[in-house]
This record gives C-alpha cells, sequence and structure tokens, in this order.
C-alpha cells in the first residue's frame, strides 16, 4: 500500500480518536459537576436562598435521600439538624409524605433540644416542595408562647376552683341562716362566717384584678422617680392593723439614699404582700424586721418573719401562682396564695427580682433587689442622707431579725 494512504488514514483515524477522547471527557466533567458539585444548584429556584435568609424562621432543605442541602443556624441552635442529617424522624416522615403526594404538610412537635438533658422544644413545622427535587422545611418556635397558653389556662381553671370555695360557702352559710332565723347564736354565728368568707372572696377577686393590672403595666412609659423608703413606709401602714391584731411589732431599719424609677403603686402593693404575709405565718408576740439597704448597684429590702420556716421544695414553688404551703392553714388565715405571686411580677417589671432564705424554725426573709436610678436619668435630687437615720440600724441579715 502507498506509505502516503497509509499516513493519511492513519492521521484520521487519530484525529477521530482525538475528537471522541474531548467530547467523552467534557461529558464526565459535566457529570461529576452534577453529582460532586454543590447539591441543586442546576434546580434550585433563584432566589431561594435569599428568601430563606430574610424569613427569621429557621428553614432546612434536604434533597431526594434526606441530606441536608442548606440549613439555618437557628435550625442547628434548635437541635432540628446536626451536620448534613436531619435529627428527628418526625420531620423525615413529614418529607417522605410530601415527596409522595407534593402536598404542604404542617405540624406541631414538642422534640427533645439535644441528645442529653430533658429539654424540650416545641415548634410548628411546615413542609413544602422547593423546585423539583429539594423539600423545605420551615421551623417557628412556640416554646414560649405554648406554655404562655398553659399557664393562662391553669390560671383560668386555679380561679374558678378557688372562688368557687368561697361562693358556695356563702350560699350554705345563707341557707343555714335562713332555717334557723329565731336562734339568735346561730345567726350570729352564721353571719360571722359570712363574713369571713365575703372577705376572703374580695381578697381573691382584688388579686386577681391586681394581676390583670400587672400584665398590662409599662413601666417604662408610666413609671416615675420611686423613693423606696417613703413606699416601705406605706406598705408597713396598710399593714398595721392585720400587725396589732396579733401583736406583732413591725420594725424598719436603714435606709436607701437612691431612687428607683416605677411605680410607686405597684411597689407598695408588693412590699404590704409581703409584710402580710410574714404577718399571717407568724406567731403571736413576734416580730416582722424590715431592712433597707444600698448595695452594688441596688436598692435592697428584706422582710424577715419569725415563723415555722420554709422546706426546700417549698421555697423552690413558693411564688407559683395559688401555691400554698399549707393550703388548710392559709386558707384560715384569708391568703389567696396569689400574694407572692404579684410580688415576683411586680419586681421583675421593674428589673429586679425577689429571693427567698429560709430555714425550718428560724423563719423565712424575703429580698427584693431592684435597681438603683443613675444619677444622669433625671432623678429628683434627694434629700439629706441622714433624713431617715433616726433609730435606723444595720438592716436585718438573711435569716434574722431586725
Amino acid at each position: 500500500m502507498d506509505p502516503l494512504v497509509v499516513g493519511i488514514v492513519a492521521g484520521l483515524l487519530g484525529l477521530s480518536f482525538g475528537a471522541f477522547g474531548v467530547l467523552a471527557f467534557r461529558a464526565s466533567e459535566r457529570q461529576r459537576a452534577l453529582l460532586e458539585g454543590a447539591p441543586g444548584e442546576a434546580t434550585f429556584p433563584e432566589g431561594a436562598a435569599d428568601v430563606l435568609a430574610v424569613l427569621g424562621k429557621a428553614f432546612v432543605v434536604v434533597d431526594a435521600i434526606d441530606s441536608v442541602v442548606r440549613a439555618s443556624p437557628a435550625a442547628y441552635a434548635y437541635g432540628l439538624v446536626r451536620g448534613h442529617t436531619v435529627v428527628h424522624r418526625e420531620l423525615l416522615t413529614m418529607t417522605a409524605k410530601v415527596r409522595g403526594n407534593g402536598v404542604v404538610i404542617e405540624k406541631q412537635f414538642e422534640l427533645p433540644r439535644g441528645p442529653l438533658g430533658q429539654g424540650t422544644i416545641i415548634v410548628n413545622v411546615r413542609a413544602a416542595m422547593l423546585g423539583e427535587e429539594y423539600i423545605l422545611l420551615l421551623a417557628d418556635d412556640r416554646t414560649e408562647i405554648t406554655r404562655t397558653e398553659r399557664i393562662r389556662n391553669d390560671f383560668v381553671a386555679n380561679v374558678s376552683h378557688e372562688l368557687k370555695t368561697p361562693v358556695g360557702a356563702i350560699s350554705l352559710l345563707a341557707e343555714a341562716l335562713e332555717a334557723s332565723p329565731d336562734d339568735e347564736d346561730a345567726v350570729r354565728r352564721f353571719a360571722q362566717r359570712m363574713h369571713k368568707e365575703s372577705t376572703r372572696l374580695a381578697a381573691l377577686v382584688q388579686d386577681i384584678i391586681e394581676l390583670s393590672r400587672l400584665q398590662a403595666a409599662d413601666i417604662v412609659h408610666q413609671g416615675k422617680v420611686v423613693d423606696v423608703n417613703d413606699v416601705v413606709a406605706d406598705a408597713v401602714d396598710r399593714s398595721r392593723l392585720a400587725a396589732e391584731a396579733k401583736h406583732i411589732s413591725v420594725v424598719v431599719g436603714g435606709a436607701s439614699a437612691h431612687k428607683v424609677y416605677g411605680d410607686p403603686d405597684l411597689l407598695v402593693n408588693a412590699f404590704r404582700n409581703l409584710i402580710d404575709n410574714a404577718i399571717r405565718y407568724s406567731s403571736e408576740n413576734t416580730k416582722v424586721g424590715i431592712g433597707i439597704r444600698d448595695k452594688d448597684g441596688l436598692v435592697s429590702v428584706s422582710v424577715a418573719d419569725q415563723g415555722e420556716g420554709l422546706k426546700q421544695e417549698d421555697q423552690e414553688r413558693v411564688f407559683e401562682r395559688f401555691y400554698r404551703v399549707d393550703a388548710a392553714r392559709s386558707r384560715q388565715t384569708g391568703g389567696t396564695g396569689l400574694g407572692l405571686s404579684i410580688v415576683k411580677h411586680v419586681v421583675e417589671n421593674h428589673g429586679g427580682e425577689v429571693t427567698v432564705w429560709s430555714q425550718l424554725g428560724k423563719g423565712s426573709t424575703f429580698t427584693v433587689r431592684l435597681p438603683q436610678m443613675e444619677e444622669d436619668q433625671g432623678a429628683e435630687s434627694t434629700e439629706p442622707a441622714g433624713r431617715r437615720q433616726e433609730g435606723a440600724a444595720r438592716p436585718p441579715e438573711q435569716g434574722a431579725i431586725a
């Protein structure tokens, strides 16, 4: 064969193989890009990532095998995603249903927040298709809202129960009075019981009104400069009759040279509840000590009694609504179970805290701490430091009586 022809044929064959190799390489590169590149870039809806970033909710995007393609930091913080995996089986069940029928699904779950501990999170999850092969999970944290709803429902149930007791008692006493109009001793005895129950009912209604007022109070915009010394003095004066009835002396020690910002009426009510509580659970012929002092930028007011004291488990729950350490005794003394709850709400609304120290046989001390007003907040000028120092010694330490 002519060598020229052989060379031409060989060249054409080499050119053909080279062109085929280039095409095969390019096809391989495209396939590799689809498999190893950013998942879903080819079909991920344009602008979807930007929209998801500004939604304000936790989101997770999964592919056809439920591998996480994108997830917000909140999704990791909520414990919904770990690495590239959706943690909870409930969410994977949702994605399977959406993948099967293409409909939007929305459910609420209470899920463990992490692999350890008992913490949970309540989330409202909405699952829907995103593009042709991805599924979007939108999660909204409903934990605090749900807990608030539960507290409100429990509160309504407790109020109904608490109101039913004195109302029922008054009804029975009225029937007893009607049945014995000629028995003067019985009429007098039943009338006294009715008066006691009506007083208790009035106190309960007043406390419920006070709680409603607290929820609507706007301390930031409606508050004013408050002198804690005057507030405590007013609270002591309102509790004087109850103290005298049990021959209990109320002693105030110390004073504050700083003002606080807030609602004076709410603060008076809070301190009156603390003092009334101390009087109620103290024996006759004892003392209730109130100490006022400034420390570390806070105005501290302590109310100490000489009562029986509280167990540790009671100390942890004593600020709950309607919680009574001794329900029978509380009803006997006229307690509503709302006083300390009101104190806690008032103090927290003023940016402070209330704590309790107690020991069986040694009484209890409730301490309220409120932030002092800074000098540049426009506070009214304080009176001389010695104005309230007459007879004032160091305030009672926790667990002691002034």
